[in-house]
């Protein structure tokens, strides 16, 4: 795939699972792809693989709890490559369980690490994606939000309602821009799911309404998706939530 050949992709929490997959598939698309993360080791590594498949990768150690991280990182990428053309929002880190078991610094990591984390990100890169002619930005949210059971998942599901609803409004005002932004939800093979099976004795029934019957690969399903929704063939789709997910979640 050549279809975003000469395009910047900035990606965050690319050291491993489905942000890695991202960067990955971009790269493949033609993208050079900045990979962001906090441990310099795993986003060092998956710029090797890129640069061994021939493409071209700058690694990012970044901790989106600070905000000067975040703004080096937009400025760095920019510098290297000569622009951003698109920007991915994985990146997160937050708290997990019952809410009687969360206390304000737990349920307030999630915001920082998600919606904040990706304002200051977006806004960082407004100015580079409207130079450009038009960009792409995609937040990654979850079916956490819309399930049936909601149990442990609260202050999750608040930060990425969160950030589907920052979507929303930056799609609608970054529009005149040429500017995309949209949601996916994915379900893949990552680090991030194969704890959650480990935690959660219900991991064996949420599988079981999968319509397809298997969970989707970081990069074919996922990367692969977010390469096609970014190219010019998507240029009309804007504010939307993507499930990914193999038919499971139901997003009214």
């Amino acid at each position: 795939m050549t279809e975003l050949s000469g395009k910047v992709a900035l990606v965050t929490g690319a050291g491993q699972g489905v942000g890695q997959g991202i960067a990955l598939a971009l790269a493949a698309a033609g993208a050079a792809v900045a990979a962001a993360g906090r441990t310099e080791s795993k986003v060092a590594a998956t710029c090797a693989s890129i640069t061994q498949r021939g493409g071209r990768a700058l690694a990012l150690t970044c901790d989106v709890f600070k905000p000067e991280d975040i703004t080096r990182s937009v400025a760095r990428t920019a510098a290297e490559f000569g622009g951003i053309d698109i920007l991915v929002n994985n990146a997160y880190d937050g708290a997990f369980g019952p809410l009687l078991s969360l206390d304000d610094a737990a349920f307030m990591r999630g915001i920082e690490s998600g919606p904040l984390a990706a304002f200051r990100f977006m806004v960082a890169c407004h100015p580079h994606l409207k130079a450009c002619g038009g960009g792409n930005i995609v937040n990654l949210v979850t079916s956490a939000a819309v399930r049936w059971d909601s149990s442990n998942y609260g202050a999750y599901a608040v930060a990425k309602q969160a950030l589907r609803a920052l979507t929303r409004a930056a799609a609608s005002e970054w529009g005149r821009d040429n500017i995309r932004v949209n949601n996916i939800a994915p379900l893949a093979a990552s680090p991030a799911l194969a704890n959650w099976i480990k935690s959660d004795p219900e991991a064996k029934t949420f599988f079981e309404t999968v319509a397809l019957k298997r969970v989707g690969d970081c990069e074919v399903d996922i990367g692969r998706a977010v390469a096609a929704l970014v190219s010019p063939q998507m240029s009309y789709l804007t504010g939307a939530t993507i499930p990914l997910d193999g038919g499971q979640a139901y997003f009214g």
